[in-house]
């Protein structure tokens, strides 16, 4: 390769490397969805109110091995690629062990390590299991509890940038709030996993 001497480094050739060096993802971790499109996505419908979970119009996406092999940190890569697409990760921790939903906004758990059975829905809902470098999202108002766990199990919770959950419990008496909070919650610019194509912008554009 021609080496270029300091004389010789214009402040062209300077802006031009800046340029090209801010096209650069920040590592291998934060290739998303755009340059692997195939991550495969699993709708649930959760519409029917189940005792004090009004669960959602919105199918809840459950993204299958989102996390490539080729990545070594799964923590690292699902943490960078939700920042990237405008979901920040706020924590890191386990799924509650007992029914609850969020009203204000959408919540993305992305598992980081280890392996779970989530229950769905409320408590005659459906029951999954994930595991590292699944994504699950969930919609407003959908109700999750963690029912068991590998000692390991870990997720990261992330939401549409600038927001933070808020946390109701599987309570009649608070379904008529919750749901008045739901109908006023704006539709995210992006996916998560895919960015700007596929994921919520074509299962959720209805």
């Amino acid at each position: 390769m021609k080496m270029t001497s300091p004389s010789q480094f214009s402040r062209r050739n300077f802006c031009q490397l800046l340029l090209a060096a801010s096209a650069m993802p920040l590592s291998s971790y934060a290739q998303s969805q755009s340059t692997s499109p195939h991550v495969a996505i699993q709708p649930l419908s959760l519409t029917k109110v189940v005792n004090g979970v009004p669960n959602d119009k919105l199918p809840l996406l459950i993204y299958q091995q989102a996390v490539p092999a080729s990545a070594s940190n799964a923590d690292d890569y699902l943490s960078q690629l939700f920042a990237k697409n405008g979901w920040p990760v706020q924590w890191r921790y386990q799924i509650f062990p007992f029914t609850h939903y969020h009203s204000n906004t959408h919540e993305l758990l992305g598992v980081s390590q280890g392996s779970a059975k989530v229950q769905l829905g409320g408590e005659t809902g459906p029951t999954v299991t994930v595991k590292q470098g699944d994504v699950i999202l969930i919609p407003a108002g959908v109700g999750h509890k963690q029912l068991s766990a590998s000692e390991d199990f870990q997720v990261l919770g992330a939401y549409p940038q600038g927001l933070s959950p808020d946390l109701y419990h599987d309570d009649p008496s608070k379904l008529a709030e919750a749901q008045r909070h739901i109908a006023n919650i704006a539709m995210p610019s992006t996916d998560p996993v895919t960015g700007k194509q596929g994921g919520i912008k074509t299962l959720w554009k209805a």
